[in-house]
């Protein structure tokens, strides 16, 4: 009797099975450490205004600079991974003082030292990140890098929506009145989120893998610390993805948005929430698209979705529109985040690849910045909706500009990685 034939679904599966231990690993320290970083991240800023006395401007001044900082190393991190072939020692570093200076928090009594703490553990994140991407870009032959990195990215969004749950659990026990926890009781939750990434740093030890390869010719001739060493296809990318990256600023103003059109602030941490489900999702759903319809196609299709999204936001007037709104902005994050990273690593050659991470997150860093300044200045002149349709006009400029970009591999070498 004829075997029925395999199912969509079960062809979906059977991709992913297929994908090697250093992906599952990597994709659970995600996981892992931003479940950590998330048990933190949504009581900071009430922390530091209400316990510490922070302004809005410092808190933005901790978070803005702490990222920049991050953007800057990754540049660094992954030259030197490229120069010295070692990846899986940089990722280590970097996840290990994430685990050491977070329970910091504990301790802290006014906002220079939550700056301090956060900006290293930060430089922990610059460490790690296009070491850990080049990484993982080396483990799976480039038809299944899109399927990779959406998987790793999935994960990664998935502690985003296990970190507030503990974070919200937690403080509910520890705090006497849950309404109007104290200080102490902020602090006590900070002691807890280091346990994820401590867990996380075993998985790297016992099951993250890195190929030993023989010293090359290339060794005796080391690769330059210039964007010069790439081709001009590449660097057109950046440019595209820098002049994107413009239109994007921080997701705080769609929150605050979606307060404006109706939803209660205590709504606001769930909604949150379900963007990260659908970030979890569509992140699944698009890396593995990207492998066979093209990576350029993908990412102009999400840069299409952030512009109607921001366009909707314009206009929204409701709560039930904010919630939709959120939700198709998962698919934004879905279709893209992964994709991109898969795309670097297609146009670029394997000893250069941390490097190009480096650079990569060098266009996004030196942009994203002034897009939230940008941003915030035209709401405050010309009103929400002025700001938002602005954005959504820079989104589809860049998506037509990067029609320019042949986003091939750069030689023979490429597709053998």
């Amino acid at each position: 009797m004829d075997q029925p034939p395999e199912t969509k679904k079960s062809r979906f599966w059977h991709r992913y099975s297929g994908l090697p231990t250093n992906v599952f690993a990597l994709s659970l320290v995600s996981l892992l450490n931003d479940t950590s970083s998330e048990i933190i991240y949504p009581l900071l800023p009430v922390f530091l205004f209400l316990t510490l006395g922070a302004s809005p401007f410092f808190i933005g001044l901790i978070e803005g600079f702490s990222e920049s900082i991050a953007s800057i190393l990754k540049l660094f991190s992954g030259y030197l991974s490229d120069r010295f072939h070692k990846r899986k020692l940089p990722v280590f570093l970097g996840y290990s003082l994430a685990a050491v200076v977070r329970p910091l928090l504990a301790f802290v009594s006014s906002w220079q030292q939550v700056l301090a703490v956060r900006m290293t553990d930060r430089i922990g994140k610059g460490i790690r990140g296009a070491p850990r991407d080049a990484l993982l870009a080396a483990s799976v032959p480039r038809e299944k890098r899109g399927l990779a990195f959406g998987f790793n990215r999935a994960a990664d969004h998935l502690g985003a929506v296990i970190g507030p749950i503990i974070a919200f659990l937690t403080l509910s026990y520890i705090a006497s009145d849950p309404e109007s926890p104290t200080a102490r009781d902020y602090q006590q939750v900070f002691l807890f989120a280091s346990i994820p990434v401590v867990i996380g740093l075993f998985v790297i030890i016992f099951f993250v893998h890195e190929e030993t390869k023989p010293v090359k010719e290339f060794d005796s001739i080391p690769i330059k610390f210039s964007i010069t060493e790439f081709d001009a296809n590449f660097k057109r990318f950046l440019v595209v993805t820098a002049l994107f990256t413009l239109s994007n600023s921080t997701d705080a103003f769609l929150l605050l948005r979606a307060q404006q059109a109706g939803i209660a602030p205590p709504m606001l941490p769930l909604l949150w929430m379900v963007l990260h489900f659908s970030k979890v999702i569509c992140s699944v759903i698009g890396g593995d698209i990207s492998d066979k319809f093209g990576r350029k196609q993908l990412i102009i299709a999400g840069w299409i979705v952030y512009a109607l999204v921001y366009a909707g936001f314009a206009f929204v007037d409701s709560p039930w529109q904010a919630w939709a709104l959120f939700i198709v902005y998962g698919a934004y994050f879905g279709l893209t985040e992964g994709t991109e990273k898969a795309l670097v690593a297609d146009m670029v050659e394997e000893e250069k690849r941390g490097t190009a991470y480096g650079f990569y997150s060098l266009a996004f860093g030196i942009t994203v910045f002034p897009a939230s300044l940008l941003f915030g200045l035209l709401w405050s002149q010309f009103g929400a909706a002025y700001a938002f349709i602005t954005s959504a006009a820079i989104s589809i400029i860049a998506a037509v500009a990067l029609l320019t970009v042949n986003t091939k591999p750069a030689n023979a070498e490429v597709l053998s990685k």
